[in-house]
């Protein structure tokens, strides 16, 4: 294993909040004509929308309605996955994710892989830290942007 990736793994255990850049998630949306309109991994600092949901009010006490975008901590997006997958599919909402492109793991076969569209992201993203302050350091791992798109009513 990567020496970054293991110094990383240890890492996400005690620092695990990576703001998204926004002129990077505007770029997306825009490109790919998806527009979130909650932000449900979001800080008070860090968040990509004016409406969006704190690690305090915990998302998963919520049923989503609403497109939603969320780039979800990397020590626990098994279960971010599992929740974004299950909101899309009862609620028929579109979801715009960030995560890191990990296509051996579990979460990546049973939520992504064959239920989404995948655009992979092109070098490493510097994120911001809890501050809004990018940070010195470029991702560890590769990134992308798993879109689930809501069913059109006829």
């Amino acid at each position: 294993m990567n020496p970054r990736s293991v110094q990383h793994l240890h890492f996400i255990n005690v620092q695990d909040e990576y703001g998204t850049p926004k002129e990077l998630f505007q770029n997306i949306c825009k490109k790919h004509d998806i527009y979130p309109q909650i932000d449900i991994c979001a800080s008070d600092v860090n968040h990509v929308l004016p409406n969006y949901i704190t690690k305090e009010q915990n998302c998963f006490e919520y049923s989503i309605t609403q497109d939603f975008f969320m780039n979800p901590p990397y020590s626990r997006v098994s279960e971010f996955m599992e929740f974004a997958y299950l909101q899309h599919t009862r609620n028929n909402v579109s979801c715009l994710i960030l995560t890191y492109s990990k296509t051996d793991t579990i979460w990546w076969h049973k939520f992504v892989e064959g239920k989404s569209s995948i655009h992979f992201i092109k070098g490493r993203i510097r994120f911001l830290d809890e501050s809004g302050i990018p940070t010195c350091n470029v991702a560890p791992y590769p990134s992308c942007w798993i879109v689930f798109k809501k069913d059109r009513v006829k």
